[in-house]
């Protein structure tokens, strides 16, 4: 039986969407070189009982565990810094000073405000100023890109210290700019061309969740430092029509069902 931490060296740059604690979906991904897992808890089926067991489980994996909250506040935010995530992925921000208030959880003071829990991040032991730097620089806050406020400050909330890079939401983002359902239109890529430009010019990296192979050529062509390839429930959906499509042709071939 193959080994799954072996079988294919992960690249961070690649992770995978799972909106489930989906233990087979993670050890697949691990397996197959991914890098990364996004968790959707903002619209996905966790709870904090799930999480505390399936975010050291997907480290162990040797995956990076990036968690979009459930929402831009303080509890979630902290909660899942807690239970050990890699990075938070902060939805609904609606500009710089709503930004400024929000990713302050994911920092603690003089940096933030979070407050200190202690258990698994400190190895349930005690903490002290090293620490607390290592985990201010280690852990990444992400406020995501996808409403049209945060979209025209964009350089005023890559600025902020308590940020470490954005996080684009495509289809909130076309909804909230007035082009209906999200398209691939030459609307959408502008929007997301001036956040990749933003970050740059801030020096801090942008994340893109890229199902397409037109979303993943501009995203490798404008540096996204990682991208969401594929959706748990996506990969399922084309693993089942693909084998039912396969039968099909099969059938049509062989001209008569056994």
């Amino acid at each position: 039986m193959p080994d799954i931490l072996t079988d294919a060296a992960p690249d961070r740059a690649f992770a995978v969407w799972l909106s489930t604690p989906n233990v087979a979906a993670a050890e697949m991904a691990r397996q197959a070189g991914y890098g990364a897992v996004i968790l959707d808890i903002e619209h996905g089926a966790f709870d904090l009982a799930v999480l505390d067991r399936f975010v050291p489980f997907l480290r162990a994996l040797g995956l990076e565990v990036l968690a979009k909250v459930l929402a831009p506040e303080r509890a979630p935010i902290q909660q899942a810094l807690d239970f050990g995530a890699d990075a938070v992925v902060i939805p609904h921000v609606l500009g710089v000073e709503h930004a400024r208030e929000v990713t302050g959880y994911a920092k603690f003071p003089p940096l933030g405000e979070r407050s200190f829990a202690g258990g698994r991040t400190t190895s349930y032991g005690g903490y002290d100023d090293p620490w607390v730097h290592r985990q201010d620089r280690g852990t990444r806050c992400l406020p995501m890109i996808e409403d049209a406020g945060a979209l025209d400050q964009v350089a005023e909330i890559l600025a902020l210290p308590t940020v470490d890079g954005v996080f684009v939401g495509p289809s909130d983002l076309s909804l909230r700019r007035g082009r209906g359902a999200y398209g691939r239109t030459d609307g959408d890529f502008a929007d997301l061309a001036r956040v990749a430009e933003a970050a740059a010019a801030a020096s801090k990296p942008w994340l893109f969740p890229a199902w397409s192979e037109q979303e993943q050529v501009f995203a490798l062509e404008h540096g996204a430092d990682q991208i969401a390839l594929t959706m748990e429930y996506s990969a399922l959906g084309d693993g089942l029509r693909s084998a039912l499509a396969r039968v099909r042709r099969l059938d049509t071939k062989v001209g008569a069902r056994w």
